[in-house]
């Protein structure tokens, strides 16, 4: 497995929209193990392939919400592919929403509180499922990255500018 490089904010790869995986191979399997290495090595709980500048419908999630008896986070990670979003619930849940590809920064956003979503697995068997809390939030936040969109397109303009000066003065400080 291989720890990828992870793009960040400006970079125009951020804003492409994925393409749909044709075939689930050996190759969308390395690609998803990569994925997993790199979400781990990052700290993050979810990770989009174009965060990592490949252009695939894929994407990962690993809540570790679980612990084990040293409260350590026991690891359980998923693979979606050609996830896509179904439907939606009416209610709205708030989560201050943090990403790879904008380090260190994190917003409150507005999301629908549940969605049912359609995907494959690593295997090519499909599924569908409905998710509320964390995962919902995770998600759509990851299928968003698939569509081009991240987190602060969520937000106000003030609050988006906010968080990129931060990450500005951040950058700057090293």
């Amino acid at each position: 497995m291989t720890v990828m490089t992870v793009l960040e904010v400006p970079d125009p790869r951020l804003r492409l929209v994925a393409e749909p995986v044709e075939t689930v191979d050996d190759s969308t399997r390395t690609l998803v193990a990569d994925m997993i290495e790199t979400m781990y090595d990052f700290n993050g709980i979810g990770l989009a392939a174009t965060q990592v500048g490949v252009q695939k419908r894929v994407l990962v999630i690993d809540l570790q919400e679980e612990k084990d008896e040293d409260d350590k986070p026991i690891k359980n990670p998923k693979a979606y592919i050609n996830a896509e979003i179904l439907s939606v619930s009416d209610e709205v849940s708030t989560y201050n929403e943090g990403c790879l590809s904008i380090p260190e920064q994190y917003a409150e956003v507005a999301r629908p509180a549940r969605c049912r979503v359609k995907w494959l697995d690593e295997t090519g068997a499909a599924h569908e499922e409905d998710f509320d809390g964390l995962l919902s939030t995770c998600m759509q936040h990851e299928i968003d990255h698939l569509d081009g969109v991240l987190f602060i397109d969520h937000i106000s303009r003030l609050k988006r500018d906010m968080v990129l000066k931060k990450l500005a003065k951040q950058r700057k400080l090293g």
